[in-house]
């Protein structure tokens, strides 16, 4: 069955979309990747599940250091 089902893509795009420009078949590609997301059950999150996320990058590192540090650098590029 899955190869019934290519062949009627490959004849599809072949007849129809390969003739389109290449705007357009981007264009095609964008609305068929929109269709796609909506069909996707989304998963609720919510935000407290980004608590602790990078927690050991920023491990040891003095938060008013850092931003001094950034501040000094922004300053040096002015």
């Amino acid at each position: 069955m899955a190869k019934v089902h290519m062949a009627i893509v490959d004849r599809l795009y072949e007849q129809q979309i390969r003739s389109l420009s290449a705007a357009d078949r981007l264009q095609l590609v964008s609305r068929i990747i929109e269709d796609l997301i909506a069909d996707e059950p989304r998963a609720k999150r919510r935000i407290t599940e980004l608590r602790g996320l990078g927690k050991r990058i920023w491990q040891g590192v003095d938060a008013q250091q850092y931003v001094n540090d950034l501040r000094d650098e922004w300053e040096q590029r002015a």
